[in-house]
């Protein structure tokens, strides 16, 4: 009798599960309005654009697959420098997805050290996590931030971000996101490298809903 009632039960999260399948690709996904991220603002706080964005050639874009880009340096008036790279893909279901530089980036010759988290607090918006990595590449030393972005959440775990979205698929009908990366180089203190990256992420993050809808 029991196992009777087992099977019964199974049966019908199985048909369930199925009907949602089919109607989710019956469906398909619902789209996201959201700017191109070639107007994405020149002037972020005190960041200001330095010189043209920087485009990827052909090759690398085939790997890349993403929807939409933006890789553009930013400086201030005190000397700072820094460099934001989004790349937006507007949907996951057909394996394009974003890329974790901790893939990426030792294959192109970065050596990565010193892992761990900080809390990003933009401007009248929530808190939110990121991953920090000190890279270097010969003599170019860089202070690495990066996170995952999309439907409203801002993650630093790759793994978290891959369940948001298979839930967001079947909940929102959608799996659009972005992985959004944050460099800037490393002079005589780590630390104070850390604050120049923590404060252009800040200040960017305020403006990405626009370009990476919620």
């Amino acid at each position: 009798m029991k196992s009777s009632w087992r099977f019964a039960v199974l049966l019908i999260l199985l048909l369930v599960g199925g009907i949602v399948v089919n109607a989710w690709e019956y469906l398909g996904e619902k789209p996201a309005a959201r700017k191109e991220l070639k107007d994405f603002p020149k002037l972020l706080g005190t960041w200001q654009q330095l010189g043209p964005d920087q485009r990827f050639d052909d090759a690398t874009l085939s790997v890349l697959r993403a929807t939409d880009y933006l890789m553009r340096n930013y400086s201030t008036a005190k000397g700072q420098s820094g460099n934001l790279y989004v790349g937006y893909y507007a949907s996951q279901r057909d394996g394009a997805t974003y890329h974790s530089p901790l893939n990426c980036l030792p294959g192109s010759g970065w050596t990565m050290t010193a892992p761990g988290t900080i809390t990003i607090a933009p401007p009248g918006k929530p808190a939110f996590e990121v991953n920090r990595w000190v890279i270097q590449n010969g003599g170019t030393k860089e202070l690495l931030i990066y996170w995952y972005q999309g439907r409203g959440r801002s993650v630093a775990s790759e793994y978290w971000g891959k369940v948001y979205t298979v839930i967001d698929s079947v909940r929102l009908r959608r799996s659009d996101g972005a992985m959004v990366r944050v460099m800037v180089p490393v002079g005589e203190s780590e630390a104070a490298a850390l604050e120049t990256a923590a404060e252009l992420a800040a200040n960017a993050s305020t403006v990405l809903p626009e370009f990476i809808p919620n």
